[in-house]
């Protein structure tokens, strides 16, 4: 949700800021704009709409400048136009700042600009910080900055420049990441690695309340009330090949066929069938605490939330721990009860998913222990729990998320499983699970060769504008997955239900016109769901299963099967969900919808 990119160097700005902006437009964004200090001035060009509408009006043949910021802006406070677009000046216009976050208490910070004589040319509460800097401006921006945050209440993270200060970029993070890529004689600023990677995989993170001055004599970190801090240099993992569509037509196709690589990422060296042991080196510091854990709470947002649930379900199951699944966003304005012996695991693709932090610090003020389950190494997530497991799936790009889900469900198996071991489950029991876990990886790769078979039934149903997907146990989760997934890209309404709940009300839907999607794999619970199956039939809904290889008898139910292998119930959701994820891209495509980007949506949910 947004993106920031700043460069001071050598080479001319420009080139620089455009190319970061485009590799952060998965991140979701309705306008774009970029500042440059050349001759004196604070030179500023920005519009609503795409990076190739602001690209038209970017003067390239102009004299190079080494220093800008740039940025990509998906609207909170006023509509998505020109004048709202990022990035900001002062009322002298010899200052510019792009930001990310939401500054609370903007309204009255306004009141009293406006009361000084300032002038607003934007709705933005963006426009409010930048000019409380430049009323501060004494002849130090960074002296100015640290001002202004001083008087401002919420999330930011900001990066400024200041016609007087040519080769400097001021930058400040609270609740909105930020880090600095140091090149050869250059410095990049960007909320996200992927608009460095071209550049420098050498980065350093900022923490809350944390302010660098970054110039071609190097970097100055510093906390907003001026006490100095040592930041230690990384290594990103990630490489640029992996952050490229590699001749796919879209990320998201990409990263559905990437799932069984990505698992055989995310297991190495994890488990370990034959003696039944799970090893999860970032777990090592709390076993004990971690084993002793009488209540466990997963927390969570969208897709997050969904693998949380089958995590539910994991736990519960195999270790035996009472276990409650949150929405972060419902969890940090609560009172929640968080008693001793408490775990509290935050799971989010990004690390950086602003109501999961949220609730990650509540959980931690109130005394759990708090884990992490996250993808991007050096989140702020991964970085303020006490401890954690990546997944290890590589960058996700596509704002759906997929691999990123199928990376959660198996990490939380195996933390599961973990736990299952070292309190009742025998050798034998956690050797049969987790041979079935290694096994998924060559399974997703057979359901994927279906793909053909997924896209004739999203051909078969694009017009129908009303869907509805049914599980019971550890497919339910599943089912709401799949709902999500089809409304997210393909703006199809679609809704996810334990399937028994169908008729506590929603059955008065079925139609005709209303495609019923069941995930009715052979477990506990099948004859039961084949009872659901047959009663939409009789009320003429056409129905599409998901189902176990093998099954003929769901053949004669469903309008369309689409089968997947068998494996041990726990871990359907790895497999079951491959087949929707497929169907909603292309029910996506074939409506014309642009899948990666989909309208009002944006990768990392950097406010609430």
């Amino acid at each position: 949700m947004c993106g920031i990119v700043g460069y001071v160097g050598t080479r001319d700005a420009l080139p620089i800021l455009v190319e970061g902006l485009k590799r952060l437009e998965y991140r979701g964004y309705d306008s774009a704009g970029v500042a440059l200090v050349r001759d004196g001035k604070v030179r500023v060009t920005k519009s609503a709409g795409r990076i190739s509408v602001l690209e038209q009006l970017l003067d390239y043949d102009a004299p190079p400048s080494p220093t800008g910021i740039g940025h990509t802006r998906w609207a909170t406070h006023g509509a998505p136009t020109d004048a709202n677009a990022h990035p900001h000046v002062d009322a002298c216009g010899r200052i510019a700042l792009v930001h990310n976050g939401i500054i609370e208490n903007y309204h009255a910070l306004r009141v009293y600009l406006k009361n000084q004589g300032v002038e607003f040319r934007s709705d933005t509460d963006t426009e409010v910080l930048t000019q409380l800097v430049g009323r501060f401006y004494k002849g130090s921006l960074e002296v100015a900055v640290k001002q202004a945050l001083r008087e401002v209440r919420g999330t930011y993270g900001i990066a400024v420049v200041c016609a007087d200060e040519p080769n400097v970029i001021v930058a400040a993070r609270k609740g909105s990441p930020l880090l600095v890529g140091i090149g050869q004689d250059e410095f990049i600023v960007a909320s996200d690695a992927a608009a460095i990677l071209s550049h420098t995989t050498q980065v350093i993170y900022l923490e809350d309340d944390e302010v660098v001055r970054v110039s071609p004599d190097g970097i100055r970190t510093t906390t907003i009330e001026d006490i100095p801090v040592t930041k230690e240099i990384q290594e990103i993992e990630w490489t640029l090949d992996q952050i490229e569509l590699g001749g796919h037509e879209h990320f998201m196709i990409k990263e559905i066929f990437e799932q069984p690589d990505a698992l055989r990422t995310c297991l190495r060296g994890r488990i370990d069938g034959e003696n039944g042991t799970v090893h999860l080196g970032g777990i090592a510091d709390v076993a004990r605490e971690l084993t002793r854990a009488k209540r466990l709470i997963l927390t969570a947002c969208g897709t997050a939330w969904h693998a949380a649930l089958v995590g539910e379900y994991l736990f519960e199951e195999l270790a035996r721990i009472p276990t409650e699944t949150e929405y972060a966003s419902e969890f940090r304005y609560r009172n929640p009860i968080i008693d001793d012996g408490t775990v509290v695991i935050a799971i989010s693709q990004s690390g950086e998913t602003a109501d999961t932090y949220a609730a990650l610090e509540e959980a931690k003020h109130r005394g759990a222990l708090a884990l992490g389950v996250v993808n991007v190494v050096g989140s702020s997530i991964a970085r303020s729990t006490d401890a954690g497991v990546y997944l290890h799936v590589g960058p996700e790009i596509g704002v759906a998320s997929t691999k990123a889900f199928s990376g959660q469900v198996a990490v939380l198996a195996m933390l599961a499983c973990y736990l299952g071991r070292r309190r009742h489950m025998s050798q034998f029991n956690a050797s049969q699970f987790l041979d079935a876990l290694g096994a998924i990886p060559d399974q997703i790769a057979h359901v994927l060769e279906q793909n053909d078979a997924c896209r004739a039934v999203a051909e078969a149903n694009i017009e129908k504008d009303n869907w509805l997907y049914l599980g019971r146990g550890y497919q339910y989760p599943v089912a709401l997955e799949g709902a999500l997934k089809l409304k997210e890209i393909s703006y199809i309404h679609a809704e996810g239900l334990p399937a028994a709940e169908m008729k506590h009300g929603p059955i008065a839907l079925i139609t005709d016109q209303m495609p019923a999607v069941f995930i009715a794999t052979q477990g506990i619970q099948y004859e039961k769901i084949i009872g659901n199956i047959e009663e939409v039939r009789s009320r003429g809904g056409r129905v599409i299963a998901v189902a176990t290889e093998g099954d003929q008898r769901i053949e004669e139910l469903a309008e369309s099967t689409i089968f997947i292998p068998d494996t041990l119930e726990p871990l359907q959701p790895l497999l079951s969900v491959v087949p929707l994820q497929l169907i909603a891209y292309h029910a996506a495509v074939l409506r014309g919808c642009n899948v990666d980007k989909p309208r009002n949506l944006a990768k990392s949910v950097t406010v609430e």
